[in-house]
């Protein structure tokens, strides 16, 4: 029989978007009640803003972001030596066989569009845009 061929234009399933977003929902609830004995993750919160799963459901990308505008990237490592722990705390209650191996990385979806609004506003901009002509 010949294997189904990969479609990765159509985007993620709606399983994989639903289980994406489950986890997401834990962690921000793991997050938000659970004190980290790790003292580079003590006395950070942080937010979860998207969760991107594997077709497979083996693997789970969790894009976060530290609140108050902080650098997310010097925590990842700790976030990555508690990612064991995070996942014992949220396998019995998301329900799946198999529970997937989470890897955390900075979210700079805020940063670029930051970036792209002072660019949009900036003087070279409305120069060139001028006033409009009819």
């Amino acid at each position: 029989m010949k294997p189904k061929p990969c479609r990765p234009e159509r985007g993620p399933s709606q399983r994989q978007l639903r289980v994406g977003e489950e986890i997401r929902h834990l962690l921000a609830e793991v997050f938000a009640r659970v004190e980290f004995h790790d003292p580079a993750l003590a006395r950070e919160h942080f937010t979860v803003s998207e969760v991107r799963m594997s077709p497979d459901l083996k693997h789970a990308v969790i894009f976060t972001t530290a609140l108050g505008r902080k650098d997310i990237r010097p925590l990842l490592p700790a976030l990555r030596r508690a990612a064991p722990f995070l996942r014992g705390q949220i396998a019995p209650r998301l329900g799946l066989r198999v529970m997937p191996e989470l890897k955390f990385m900075a979210d700079e979806a805020l940063d670029e569009a930051m970036r792209i609004n002072e660019l949009l506003h900036s003087p070279a901009v409305a120069r060139d845009l001028g006033p409009e002509r009819e």
